[in-house]
């Protein structure tokens, strides 16, 4: 991975920040700061556990061969990072079985019932996802297809369709898993949601789609290495971070993730968890905001080139692709295009980043440029690893606690208080 800092400007204050983001570093590998209990993806590349991942590849091995589709229930962390893998790494049309479908993760009637009545009939499989296995809106889920597929298969083979990735020990959906048979997968409790991708919480899905999850392993091994190297020349992550925090005192306080893939929609989303709830504390820290282009330069591009000077923009970027098409040449040239004719999608895609990239630049949008070598599993291991270790450094730079997440229980006891809970 390279890091492209040439647009981002604050030069001088970028340098500022370097011992800043160095004690950041060494608080986070030291484990010796603000939610230290819960920095177990810090060395998990290194660490992981062969026993369990060879228990996932068995079990996806069995949803490939005997289920049409497997259903992950889960909201937040625990199904962000295996969506955000799976939609990037899986073909957009030619579609593989088993289909996997997403459950849990909001409270809509409408799309609840549709896609049960897509599953009528089917042998599928499930994934429920829940430390707690209470958490409302997939313990709701659960309950829907759980009935669904007891009906499909009946009650016995729904058994051996259903995977429980939960706690270790305790808890509503461990008592149910362990009272029903349900093959189990731990929700380390040294990791947080949002930084769960590369345990059991994000591997088995992932494996389920036929996604090799050593490569995305091997690619966290190696960023690893790189970005816990207290060297502030050579490390991207230190770099990055330092910027962020130049222009967030610089009043930039919006942060735009662009990519121009559209297979990463939901690592953009993933971001935007992992950002949010982790800076989004004690009045500080970016708004993580996200655009796919080219497509949305003809909405939001007015609005970030000539809009209130507030954000800037971290350009995510693959050098090469796997499949590229040239641009055909006509006979009438109508369209005025015919001075692109054999030119490859590719580079006619990545002038117009380029082009972007200078034009924003230019309107006092500052951008930092990630390029990647190309979209494959093992530099999708290098893209999130590093990420966590840059809004884990920025976060403690900050001053604020990045493992944890106090402001999302307030709308909690609200909406149980309205539902009528016990105790509430």
């Amino acid at each position: 991975m390279k890091l492209d800092l040439s647009q981002a400007g604050m030069a001088k204050a970028r340098e500022e920040k370097k011992e800043q983001v160095l004690a950041a570093l060494n608080t986070l590998v030291q484990k010796n700061g603000a939610g230290n209990d819960f920095l177990g993806w810090v060395d998990l590349p290194e660490e992981v556990d062969q026993k369990e991942l060879s228990r996932i590849r068995e079990a996806a091995k069995r949803i490939r061969n005997e289920a049409e589709a497997l259903v992950v229930i889960g909201i937040g962390g625990s199904y962000l990072g295996a969506r955000a893998v799976i939609e990037a790494l899986s073909p957009s049309y030619e579609k593989e079985k088993p289909e996997i479908l997403f459950a849990g993760n909001q409270l809509s009637a409408e799309e609840t019932v549709e896609l049960l009545a897509h599953l009528k009939g089917k042998t599928f499989a499930i994934n429920v996802i829940s430390k707690s296995g209470t958490t409302t809106e997939p313990a709701v889920a659960f309950r829907h297809f759980k009935a669904l597929l007891e009906e499909n298969v009946g009650k016995e083979k729904a058994k051996s369709l259903i995977f429980a990735t939960t706690d270790r020990k305790r808890g509503a959906l461990k008592t149910l898993a362990d009272a029903e048979g349900y093959e189990t997968f731990v929700v380390p409790d040294d990791i947080g949601g949002r930084f769960t991708v590369l345990t059991a919480v994000g591997l088995l899905p992932i494996a389920a789609a036929g996604i090799d999850v050593d490569a995305l392993i091997e690619g966290a091994r190696t960023m690893r290495k790189t970005v816990l190297e207290a060297n502030f020349e050579t490390n991207p992550a230190l770099r990055y971070a330092a910027s962020r925090l130049a222009l967030m005192e610089e009043g930039k306080n919006i942060e735009i993730l662009v990519s121009y893939e559209p297979k990463m929609h939901y690592i953009q989303e993933w971001w935007k968890q992992l950002a949010g709830e982790s800076e989004g504390k004690e009045g500080k820290g970016l708004f993580p905001a996200s655009v796919s282009n080219t497509t949305d330069l003809h909405s939001l591009g007015q609005w970030i080139q000539e809009g209130p000077r507030i954000l800037f923009e971290t350009v995510v970027w693959f050098a090469e692709v796997d499949k590229d098409v040239a641009v055909p040449s006509t006979a009438d040239n109508l369209d005025g295009l015919n001075y692109l004719a054999g030119k490859s999608m590719h580079e006619v895609n990545e002038q117009a980043m380029e082009a972007t990239r200078q034009a924003h630049y230019d309107g006092a949008a500052p951008n930092h440029l990630l390029v990647f070598r190309k979209l494959d599993a093992e530099n999708l291991g290098a893209m999130l690893y590093f990420f966590e270790t840059v809004i884990g450094i920025t976060g403690y730079a900050m001053g604020v606690n990045p493992f944890n997440q106090p402001g999302v229980e307030q709308y909690k006891t609200n909406m149980f208080q309205r539902l009528g809970k016990p105790g509430y």
